[in-house]
């Protein structure tokens, strides 16, 4: 009897060895096997035919530290990533509680919102550079009409990386819509009545009852919207390159810039891993602490 429950036991565990093997694979193949090589490859010099590279241990990371750029590129990011994931969240949950309403054409409300989703970012960088072209572009056009003087929203400092921001969100808000408007169909109306006989006003509902049914869809969210402030760069190519004056440029941009116009794989090395740290950092928060608070555990 024993050695039966014996064999059974081993029989579950490989049939979940087995089960988790597909996963394991493919998380060693694209996850971790980079992860270590890009580690180690930060750990070496630029090579050239001349002078081969050489292992400097931290020193990659040593000079990023000292490098003006990478803290201009730094301030950018957490600027960027600061405006836009309020932003959106709020953009989307404003939608979709509008598109959730009983309003008249209703379809067409939320096909609209839902439109500049799918989009290629490169078609909306395109549609976007329409807009922001100096004197010829929509926005000077309208202004115009007021007596507002041309601005160069791309090529001015102050002004560029507020154009990328207005991009990304006008992008991503209609994407985040989505996941809120199935949240609030999950709502029961049951709830919607009963606040009703209570003489809850349309706010109260909305701030008791379903903003905070609504914590999980906005910690998703928010999860995603983080991964795309540091992974989002495709605008970049097409409406600033990083520029002016590095006004523009984000740390994912310059790990391209670094690794392909550079051609200093090892420094964009060491930028990947501390990227890849602080995702890290963000990830482990979310799991320890705000998801336990979300979920009301």
């Amino acid at each position: 009897m024993a050695r039966s429950i014996d064999i059974d036991r081993r029989r579950k565990a490989v049939y979940g060895w087995l089960l988790l093997l597909p996963a394991g694979v493919l998380l060693s193949l694209f996850a971790f096997y980079p992860t270590v090589a890009t580690f180690w490859s930060s750990l070496f010099s630029r090579g050239t035919r001349r002078r081969p590279s050489e292992f400097v241990g931290a020193e990659n990371y040593a000079a990023l530290f000292n490098d003006p750029t990478f803290w201009t590129v730094v301030q950018n990011n957490l600027l960027y990533t600061a405006v836009t994931i309020p932003l959106s969240i709020v953009i989307a949950l404003v939608m979709a509680l509008w598109a959730n309403s009983r309003i008249p054409a209703r379809s067409f409300v939320r096909t609209a919102y839902f439109t500049p989703t799918v989009l290629p970012m490169i078609a909306a960088a395109n549609l976007w550079l329409f807009f922001y072209t100096p004197g010829l572009g929509v926005l000077d056009q309208i202004g115009r009409v007021f007596g507002f003087a041309p601005v160069n929203w791309l090529g001015q400092p102050d002004t560029a990386l507020w154009a990328i921001i207005i991009v990304t969100v006008w992008k991503e808000a209609g994407f985040f819509m989505i996941f809120y408007l199935a949240a609030l169909q999950t709502i029961p109306e049951d709830l919607r009545e009963a606040a009703d006989i209570e003489g809850a006003s349309r706010w109260t509902y909305t701030r008791r009852i379903v903003l905070p049914l609504l914590m999980p869809t906005t910690l998703f969210v928010m999860v995603n919207a983080m991964i795309n402030s540091v992974k989002l760069i495709d605008h970049l190519f097409i409406l600033t390159k990083g520029g002016p004056s590095d006004a523009s440029k984000l740390i994912l941009y310059y790990i391209w810039e670094m690794a392909f116009a550079f051609f200093d794989a090892p420094r964009a090395a060491a930028m990947t891993m501390l990227v890849l740290l602080v995702l890290c950092v963000v990830a482990a928060i979310q799991f320890f602490l705000i998801d336990r608070r979300t979920h009301y555990q």
